[in-house]
C-alpha cells in the first residue's frame, strides 16, 4: 500500500479527518486528546481539519494550535456546505495510506484510532467501522429514532449496513480513492462505505456524551439524512406510491359499487360521508406519491445541474505559512459529485 509524504518528506501512514462547524467550545478538549493518541501511534500522520463555513472562533483556534502541532492542516470552506461535503473534502485530500474519519465531538474516543489501525493492519483489511455498542449517554429518543433508522436502511440497502455505525471509520487508500470515483452528489457515507464491498472489520466503544457546545444534528437534519440515505440507496419508495395507487383504486371501486347501490335504493344523501372521505383519502394518496417522485426528480436535478458540492478556500498543505482562508485567494473546488 502506497504511502505518500508530506511536504518536510515525512511518509505519512495516517490522514485523521475531522469535519467541523461552529466547535470553538470543544475544540481545545478535543485537541488534548487527539494530539496524544496519534502521537503515541509512532507513525507519521496529519490531521486533516475541515472547517466548514464556521462562524465563531473555530478558524482562529485552528490556526492557534497549529503553532504547536505541525501535523494539523487546516482545510477552509467558503461556506458551510454541509457534514458530508466537509467529510467528502477531508477524504479527497488526506494523503495517508489509511484515512480515519472522526467528529470534533469527542462522542467517539480518539484514543480508538490505534485499535482501527492495527486490525487493519494485522488482517489486511480495507475498513473498519468503529461500531457504538452502548449509547447510553443518548437521550432516549435519540436512540429510538438512531435505531429506527439503521432497522431501515439495513432493510433496504442490505444487512452489510453494520447498526450502530456512524462516521467513525478506518478507510484504506483503495478504499478512499473508490469512493472518489463514485458520482454521488448527496453523499451519505454510511451507507456508500459498506456498498463497497471492501474487506472489513469492527472496533467498539461506549458512546461518550459531548463535553461541550451543541449537536450539529438536531430533528431537521436528521430527517433529511433518512430522507437522503432511503432514495439515495432504494427504489422502495416509488413501489410504495405505486402500491398506494392500485389500493386506492380498488377503494374507488368499492366506493363506485357503494355509490350505485345507494342510488339505486335512493339512498344519496346518507352516502355523502363515504364519498367525502374517499374524495379525502386519494388526495391524501397522490400528494404522498407526488411527494415521493419529487425527491428522485429532485436527486436528478442536482445531478443535471452538475455544480460542485464544496469550495476550498484554503488549504495549509498548499501554502503552510499562512493562517485562516484568505477571501482574495483563488478558489479550489470539489468537481461535480464531490470529486476533484
Amino acid at each position: 500500500m502506497s504511502e505518500a509524504p508530506d511536504t518536510a518528506g515525512e511518509t505519512i501512514v495516517l490522514s485523521v479527518v475531522v469535519p467541523m462547524f461552529n466547535e470553538e467550545e470543544v475544540l481545545p478538549a478535543l485537541v488534548t486528546r487527539l494530539h496524544p493518541a496519534l502521537a503515541a501511534l509512532g507513525v507519521g500522520y496529519e490531521v486533516v481539519a475541515v472547517d466548514d463555513g464556521s462562524t465563531d472562533r473555530t478558524g482562529e483556534l485552528l490556526t492557534a494550535f497549529r503553532l504547536g502541532w505541525p501535523e494539523l492542516r487546516i482545510i477552509a470552506l467558503r461556506r458551510n456546505s454541509g457534514h458530508q461535503a466537509a467529510l467528502t473534502a477531508g477524504l479527497e485530500r488526506a494523503r495517508g495510506a489509511y484515512v480515519v474519519s472522526i467528529d470534533a465531538d469527542l462522542q467517539d474516543p480518539p484514543e480508538k484510532i490505534a485499535d482501527m489501525l492495527e486490525l487493519a493492519r494485522r488482517d489486511g483489511l480495507d475498513i473498519v467501522y468503529g461500531i457504538r455498542a452502548d449509547r447510553a449517554s443518548d437521550t432516549g429518543f435519540k436512540r429510538w429514532t438512531a435505531g429506527l433508522y439503521y432497522r431501515l436502511v439495513r432493510r433496504l440497502a442490505g444487512p452489510a449496513v453494520p447498526a450502530h455505525a456512524g462516521d467513525f471509520r478506518l478507510l484504506s487508500r483503495a478504499a478512499v480513492d473508490a469512493l472518489a470515483a463514485l458520482p454521488d452528489q448527496q453523499r451519505v457515507y454510511r451507507l456508500l462505505v459498506p456498498w463497497l464491498g471492501f474487506p472489513s472489520g469492527r472496533v467498539t466503544y461506549e458512546r461518550a456524551p459531548r463535553p461541550a457546545g451543541r449537536s450539529k444534528y438536531p430533528l431537521g437534519r436528521m430527517v433529511r439524512l433518512a430522507v437522503d440515505s432511503v432514495t439515495g440507496f432504494s427504489a422502495a419508495p416509488l413501489r410504495i406510491a405505486t402500491w398506494l395507487g392500485a389500493f386506492a383504486f380498488l377503494v374507488c371501486l368499492a366506493l363506485m359499487v357503494y355509490t350505485l347501490s345507494a342510488h339505486a335504493f335512493d339512498h344519496t344523501v346518507p352516502g355523502w360521508t363515504s364519498l367525502f372521505t374517499g374524495v379525502l383519502f386519494i388526495g391524501a394518496v397522490q400528494l404522498v406519491c407526488v411527494g415521493l417522485l419529487g425527491e428522485y426528480v429532485g436527486r436528478i436535478y442536482t445531478a443535471v445541474q452538475n455544480r460542485p458540492t464544496y469550495f476550498v478556500g484554503h488549504d495549509t498543505a498548499l501554502d503552510p505559512a499562512r493562517g485562516p482562508a484568505d477571501p482574495t485567494a483563488p478558489l479550489s473546488q470539489g468537481s461535480p459529485g464531490g470529486r476533484t
